[in-house]
């Protein structure tokens, strides 16, 4: 039995049992559960449990309207049990506690909904089921886990991955098979990286674009996400005619594109980014800009100049969004090496953005704005958007 404390990142909450430290899924801060603990011993200096009973609940708690959430269930929602304005809130307060903690900052947060999303259900377009190799059926795995729970359907899927009906299927000798529902209309089903259904790219419409993003690419998964994040990125940055533009990891070419208008033919954007189809990708949605260059590499190599060569010494405007584990030192040093008047960090992992943050304090640059993006509602998970200037 444990009383438990603040909300932490990864969708837990702690707890503490004879000074130690429980993280705890499936609670809420200021109940009292009882916990079944699913890793550590009595030689580890904290445990991971579950709260398989709750005693005192929090006015917060609600029944989760999917079936297959709970302890020993699908791991793929951590936040089912909670009302949807607090689950904003559980994520404003990581957000923040990562900041203060591993960057020194200390600001209030508020997770912003993305337009449209009045319950945090069937928003997610991009799924990857795993097979259970027992039985060939299809499901998600448990949390920290890779046991296959088999499920009727998931409810945060988007209803046109739903109308795929995996789960009902046979997959024999598969691992995985993943649905992609595109917001022009299309879909494909990948069976272990095989196109079994659609082409082998599908169309994403934002920006005023239309964006090829072939299989295995990368695109957001809420069909707000692409718009939501492009808005705050030209907000923050406010870019002007004749700059000089860097899109950091640009993918398939979204800010890069959305960028480009606003510079004009004076201007000039510069997009790197390591996947080499997802820049041929952006090479085939971006042909008719031709003041838009994209190179094919490692970005701390091509930054640095021992990749592709092209990037300007000084820029004006700097995106970047880099994978869930940061940009990282080296990447930072280089971009405040070329002395921008602007940065946007797009970043999904709080941790991450704070420890890069607290890089670029370093080498004299501030975080002026930062906006927070529900963009996965039932998860922990969250998006923000930090823009930066010069200190001085």
């Amino acid at each position: 039995m444990v009383d438990v404390g603040p909300v932490a990142h990864g969708g837990v909450c702690v707890a503490r049992h004879e000074g130690r430290a429980v993280f705890v899924r499936h609670a809420l801060p200021g109940e009292r559960v009882r916990v079944r603990v699913t890793e550590g011993g009595t030689e580890d200096r904290f445990w991971r449990g579950d709260a398989v009973a709750v005693l005192t609940p929090s006015p917060a708690r609600v029944e989760p309207p999917c079936p297959w959430a709970g302890p020993g269930k699908c791991g793929g929602c951590d936040w089912q049990h909670v009302l949807l304005p607090a689950q904003r809130s559980l994520k404003a307060a990581v957000v923040s506690e990562q900041l203060e903690r591993l960057a020194g900052i200390r600001r209030e947060v508020t997770v912003e909904p993305v337009p449209g999303d009045d319950d945090g259900l069937g928003w997610r377009t991009r799924v990857t089921y795993a097979v259970d190799a027992a039985t060939g059926r299809a499901g998600l795995r448990q949390h920290r886990s890779h046991e296959v729970v088999p499920i009727d359907w998931c409810r945060i899927a988007h209803p046109e991955v739903r109308a795929a009906r995996v789960e009902e299927g046979e997959w024999a000798g598969a691992a995985t098979v993943e649905v992609v529902a595109a917001n022009t209309g299309e879909r494909q089903i990948l069976v272990d990286g095989e196109v079994v259904e659609g082409r082998g790219y599908v169309v994403e419409e934002a920006a005023g674009r239309r964006w090829r993003v072939s299989s295995g690419g990368f695109w957001q998964v809420h069909p707000g996400a692409a718009a939501t994040l492009t808005g705050a990125v030209l907000d923050g940055v406010q870019a002007r005619p004749g700059e000089t533009a860097l899109d950091l990891y640009c993918g398939v070419g979204l800010f890069a594109g959305a960028l480009a208008p606003l510079v004009g033919r004076t201007g000039t954007v510069v997009g790197i980014e390591g996947a080499r189809q997802a820049v041929a990708d952006a090479n085939r949605n971006l042909h008719d800009v031709p003041w838009v260059r994209l190179l094919a590499g490692r970005v701390d190599r091509v930054l640095s100049g021992t990749g592709p060569a092209g990037v300007p010494d000084a820029v004006d405007v700097v995106v970047l969004d880099p994978p869930r584990e940061g940009a990282k030192a080296a990447v930072v040093r280089q971009i405040a090496a070329r002395r921008p008047r602007v940065v946007a960090y797009v970043a999904c992992d709080p941790a991450a953005l704070a420890r890069d943050l607290a890089t670029f304090a370093g080498l004299g640059y501030r975080l002026s704005g930062l906006r927070a993006f529900d963009l996965f509602p039932m998860t922990h998970h969250v998006e923000c958007v930090a823009i930066l200037h010069p200190a001085n």
